[in-house]
């Protein structure tokens, strides 16, 4: 589509051609880093990743990112093989390695490793974990707000794919910015299994109706960090915030509308099925919860 955009895009920064990359134990430039065509990620998207936003030389709500990848971990039965330390010292050293103290993201990912044979058991990969970390100079450049286009996929069941789970296995979600795409929008609006609204392919929604800021039930969204924190910050500074199921009629008639996540922080939609969102633009209560969100940030940085 014309003047695509999306909630990840960011400024070029020519130095990301020559970051290293930590690849089992090992620091090494990004043109050599590499792992097996037999790793378990590759042939079937066997593992787990985080995603983590440096500020100031802090990585933001770094405990809870741990928290949730290694409850991912055991939910899948992978043994990482670092403890969190070790392994935060590794992101620590990849970032030092790059000189990177702010508006760096990373990318944690951990598979099951190599397997013996391409097939799909989990005990033919004997060879421990395969553990990646990226670090890029990331700075966040959304020109625009976001339009979003109602697609078929759905976010689905516990029993199926844990929404919760940030897995390597998004297919579901590619393909749903897919259709958004082919419908001219930037990204695919999900609903859960019993037709509520609930997330984008890659971030998590809010509306705001009256003053009141709405977000799905939890039941079938991603465990977002940024989220929760969003949340809290409603509860602790006066904003009324609802957990609840809704309707696309009722996000049809709000008054403004925003995306969560690690990478943009809060992303303002414009328009969603064509049809404008409030103003089109942040309002006010969007543009409140970001200053409150950066203030988190800050203090977040300072400790």
């Amino acid at each position: 589509m014309n003047n695509h955009v999306t909630t990840h895009q960011a400024e070029e920064d020519t130095r990301n051609n020559a970051i290293s990359i930590y690849v089992n134990g090992e620091i090494v430039p990004k043109n050599e880093a590499r792992i097996s065509v037999y790793d378990s990620g590759f042939m079937l998207g066997d593992g787990i990743w985080e995603g983590l936003r440096l500020y100031n030389g802090t990585w933001a709500f770094l405990d809870e990112h741990m928290d949730r990848l290694y409850e991912a971990a055991m939910a899948i039965d992978l043994d990482i093989g670092m403890d969190r330390t070790s392994l935060i010292q590794a992101l620590e050293d990849t970032r030092n390695a790059n000189n990177m103290i702010t508006d760096a993201h990373a990318r944690l990912m951990i598979t099951r490793g190599v397997k013996k044979r391409p097939f799909q058991h989990p005990s033919l990969s004997q060879s421990g974990p395969t553990i990646v970390i990226i670090v890029e100079h990331s700075k966040p450049k959304i020109p625009r707000p976001i339009n979003l286009a109602t697609v078929p996929h759905l976010r689905g069941l516990p029993m199926t794919q844990d929404p919760k789970l940030n897995s390597h296995s998004k297919l579901n979600c590619v393909l749903a910015c897919i259709a958004a795409e082919k419908a001219g929008a930037d990204e695919g609006l999900m609903l859960d299994v019993n037709g509520f609204v609930n997330t984008t392919n890659a971030c998590n929604f809010f509306i705001v109706r009256k003053g009141a800021v709405w977000t799905s039930t939890g039941d079938y969204c991603m465990n977002g960090i940024t989220r929760r924190k969003v949340i809290e910050l409603c509860q602790t500074n006066d904003i009324p915030i609802y957990e609840r199921n809704y309707s696309l009629v009722d996000t049809y008639g709000a008054d403004e509308a925003f995306l969560t996540g690690t990478f943009g922080a809060q992303t303002p939609v414009g328009t969603i099925d064509c049809r404008q969102i409030g103003t089109g633009e942040f309002g006010p209560i969007t543009l409140r919860i970001r200053e409150l969100y950066k203030a988190l940030i800050e203090q977040e940085a300072k400790q």
